[in-house]
């Protein structure tokens, strides 16, 4: 995601519902801002300032430079 992105959720949909799936490598940028959970075949990367609300699952590395993963809520 370019620096500065948002992902919002509309309709009442919850980011505990929300997959997304990528073969290739996920990277949010800075200040990038993503919704639900990322399922990743490589690699993911979060710049600084990017946050997530959800989960980050890849088979290889999740890096995160100054980022914040927060778990949604159940």
């Amino acid at each position: 995601m370019s620096a500065g992105a948002q992902v919002t959720l509309a309709g009442g949909a919850l980011a505990k519902n929300i997959f997304w799936q990528s073969v290739g490598v996920v990277s949010l940028e800075t200040a990038a801002h993503m919704e639900g959970i990322v399922l990743c075949s490589t690699a993911i990367t979060l710049g600084t300032g990017a946050t997530v609300n959800g989960r980050l699952l890849a088979q290889t590395a999740v890096t995160m430079d100054q980022a914040t993963v927060t778990q949604p809520t159940p």
